[in-house]
Order: structure tokens, then sequence, then C-alpha cells
């Protein structure tokens, strides 16, 4: 999803509440003015892990950005944590990661702990109001399982892979079976198919 810069719609986070997970000022900083830019004005500020868990106790937020927090990877275990909370509604708050490198594992670690969207810095703001937007339509079902609890991970829904059987109950078979209903002779489908003149 590309954005035009020079777009005249309008986008205003004036109503939204935000909480902010970031260890580093200066990142915090750069995320407050991008985000004011939008129009936000409530933004909760964390710097610590526990800031934000006692913060998620207490309000309800309608976005999460939060940072991996460096080779430790807090952010991602804090994230796993919300999804397990049962906090509700901030347990399904929708989650934008945001890390110095996105490496294949740090993508695949962040997919798997429940966030929405990974990005890596530096951060534009066009490229998060691209991903906020993204988050906001995407409307993916939340999972629940032993091990994941989240967004559904898949981007695509293109059934169940060949030689597998399905596990959802909306889950469609890729085999075809013959047909219920007599089949369309060839002279009703082109029929069908012919223009006509119609008069109003």
């Amino acid at each position: 999803m590309g954005l035009n810069p020079e777009s005249r719609a309008r986008f205003n986070l004036e109503r939204a509440s935000i909480l902010l997970l970031e260890e580093s000022p200066m990142g915090m900083s750069i995320l407050v003015q991008i985000l004011i830019g939008f129009g936000a004005r409530t933004l909760h500020r964390c710097e610590t892990v526990a800031e934000a868990k006692d913060a998620i106790a207490k309000i309800e937020v309608d976005l999460i950005i939060c940072d991996a927090m460096g080779a430790g990877g807090e952010g991602y275990d804090f994230v796993e944590w919300l999804r397990r909370s049962r906090i509700e509604p901030n347990c399904f708050a929708p989650v934008l990661l945001i890390a110095g490198h996105t490496p294949s594992n740090a993508v695949a670690r962040a997919r798997d702990c429940g966030a929405h969207f990974v990005m890596a810095k530096p951060l534009t703001p066009i490229a998060v109001l691209e991903r906020i937007l993204w988050i906001a339509k995407e409307g993916r079902r939340f999972v629940e399982c032993d091990t994941y609890m989240g967004p559904d991970r898949r981007f695509k829904n293109e059934g169940v892979p060949a030689g597998m059987a399905g596990r959802r109950r909306d889950d469609l078979h890729g085999e075809i079976g013959a047909a219920e209903d007599p089949n369309m002779d060839q002279e009703v489908i082109d029929s069908l198919m012919k223009t006509r003149r119609v008069e109003l």
C-alpha cells in the first residue's frame, strides 16, 4: 500500500488513546512528534515494560506502538504478555512493533508474539501512517490456541495447502467432486453470453 504524499485526504487521531513503549528518549520524541502531527492528543508514554503493564491495567487504549527494546527483546515479551493478559479490550488492541533491525528472525518473532506489524527504524511519518491505515483496514481475526494468541498470521487466505486437512470450520477443501445439479447445456450458456437489445 502506498500513500500519495499529495493526497488531500484527512486523517486525524484526535480521539485515539495511544500507548507508546520506547526506552530511548530520542525515539520517544520522534514517535510523539509523528503522532501529534496526525492530531493525537492522548499519548501514554512508557519507558519500561513495567510502566506499560501498569498503564494497560488502568486505561483503555486504541493503538500500541512498542519498541523491540534492544537485544533482550523485552518489547516482544511485552506483546506476548499483553495478548495472554486477558485485560479486555486492551489484549485485542492493534500493536505496531518497531525495531532497529528487522532480519527475518525478528519479523518471525514479532509475528509469533502477536504484533500486527513490525517496522524498521528510522521511522518516517508517511510510513507510520501507512502502517496505521493498513492495520485499521486489514480486519484480521484473532486466533487463540495453546501456543499463540493474536491476529491471524496469514495475510492471504488461499485455502488449505494441498495434502493437508483443514483445521478451521470455514476452511474450503481443494477437492472438486461430482456436480450436484445437472450441468447447463452449451446452448443455454451461449444464449447467456449473447448481447441483446433491451427497450426501456
